[in-house]
């Protein structure tokens, strides 16, 4: 069996909370793409699981067939056996898929950084208040 279990907070290192800020949106980009990470790493972990125990069930159903017991325990466990099988593709999908968006992520805030971060310095730094945007749109 595995030792995974479920993370507390249902993905909340990624929620926003609508504050398009510069610092605040980087601070979302970053939570997003460290989940992702830490998702891609308990994907991997289930998959080497699930495909360590479908090997598993294989070989006990040799061994049950072996052992000369009744035929419809050997074909159970081997549909247990494929089920898993199919099950670590579809988790090796969604492993690829995290190590995508993690990726995204971590470029979507480097690009962020290097389009606005001077233009956050100069409106941090001065001590004159920033209309709100859309102010000059009247």
């Amino acid at each position: 069996m595995s030792d995974l279990a479920p993370t507390t907070g249902g993905g909340a290192a990624a929620r926003t909370d609508g504050d398009n800020r510069y610092k605040a949106v980087q601070n979302n980009l970053r939570r997003l793409g460290q989940a992702m990470d830490m998702a891609g790493i308990e994907l991997e972990a289930l998959l080497r699981g699930m495909r360590m125990n479908a090997q598993r069930a294989e070989g006990l159903a040799v061994d049950i067939a072996n052992a000369e017991l009744d035929r419809k325990f050997v074909e159970m466990t081997n549909q247990v056996a494929v089920a898993l099988g199919g099950a670590a593709v579809e988790v090796r999908k969604l492993h690829e898929t995290a190590q995508e968006v993690s990726g995204l992520a971590h470029d979507t805030r480097r690009t962020h950084a290097r389009l606005y971060e001077g233009l956050d310095d100069i409106r941090s730094s001065r001590k004159e208040r920033t209309p709100k945007p859309g102010f000059f749109a009247h």
